[in-house]
């Protein structure tokens, strides 16, 4: 796949993630973080096995053979994942969620410089502290002095799990082999279904809580969150790199903030300045915009 076209996948791959935590703030209230994350991916695997069959015809035998790093694949980023991330959305505020998943690009980029040797051009460090830069504006509405004043709670530290499994499932879909992404992603995602069971049978749950809104949003983090999402990430990670796709994941708190707007709410300055910022640190570390340092950063420079 070629690089552009994996960094539009990226832009809708984040599009889709911002829905999911809009939508998923409302399920939360009358689904437990367990149920909404077995439920979703019992139904996303209705898609996604037939989509790997058809679009990949996977080799069954290799990816049995990847059995262990797919296991780790699903128990990092759809069943550790998603419930950290959904049990923090019921004790932490929406702005300290977003803060704590704003820290995901850099920590991704340390991560795969530590584990994988990949290296960090001045272009991505750049476009890095660019968009994270971007990202506080938005948070802290213009004053950045508000981060040194956050206190943090429960739901701050299990959004710190989400920041970490994440990032490891980031960097083990990196190391796979042989395993198609979606095949991949069906796999991980069927091996998390089982894994789940025997817990979401005991827990159990009320269906006649769900009201048409959380029905409605449920609907769509079955879709796009679950299935188009993951599939995206998948194969820009592998044609970019797990340090230059992690960087894409501050778009999350600008789309959020214009769903929010479509849902009623006023778009404020700082945050117009702040997904400015986001999207021009984007472009930068992507390497759309080289000017004078094209060559450096095809040399690969470290920092």
């Amino acid at each position: 796949m070629g690089k552009y076209r994996a960094w539009w996948l990226l832009f809708f791959c984040n599009l889709f993630w911002a829905g999911n935590f809009v939508f998923g703030k409302y399920v939360v209230t009358v689904m437990s973080p367990l149920w909404l994350t077995f439920s979703r991916w019992v139904l996303a695997l209705i898609v996604l096995i037939p989509l790997a069959i058809f679009m990949e015809k996977p080799d069954w035998r290799k990816v049995a053979r990847q059995w262990l790093p797919l296991s780790m694949m699903g128990l990092m980023g759809v069943i550790g994942y998603n419930l950290f991330l959904y049990s923090a959305l019921e004790h932490t505020s929406a702005t300290n969620a977003a803060l704590v998943a704003a820290l995901n690009p850099g920590v991704i980029v340390l991560f795969s410089f530590f584990l994988l040797g990949e290296k960090i051009t001045r272009m991505q460090g750049m476009g890095f502290v660019i968009s994270l830069f971007g990202v506080l504006v938005i948070l802290t509405r213009g004053n950045l002095g508000q981060i040194l004043d956050t206190e943090y709670n429960r739901g701050d530290l299990l959004a710190i799990g989400a920041l970490l499994v994440w990032t490891f499932y980031s960097i083990i879909g990196k190391r796979i082999k042989g395993v198609t992404p979606i095949t991949a992603t069906a796999a991980s995602t069927l091996l998390s279904v089982v894994m789940m069971l025997p817990f979401a049978i005991v827990q159990g749950v009320d269906l006649t809580a769900m009201n048409p809104l959380a029905i409605t949003g449920f609907l769509y983090i079955v879709l796009f969150p679950s299935i188009f999402s993951f599939v995206f990430w998948n194969i820009s990670v592998r044609a970019l790199g797990a340090n230059k796709a992690g960087i894409t994941l501050n778009l999350i708190p600008v789309f959020t903030a214009i769903i929010s707007v479509l849902l009623g709410e006023s778009l404020t300055q700082p945050q117009i300045w702040g997904g400015l910022l986001v999207f021009l640190g984007v472009t930068v570390a992507s390497g759309i915009v080289r000017g004078q340092w094209k060559g450096k950063q095809n040399k690969g420079v470290e920092i």
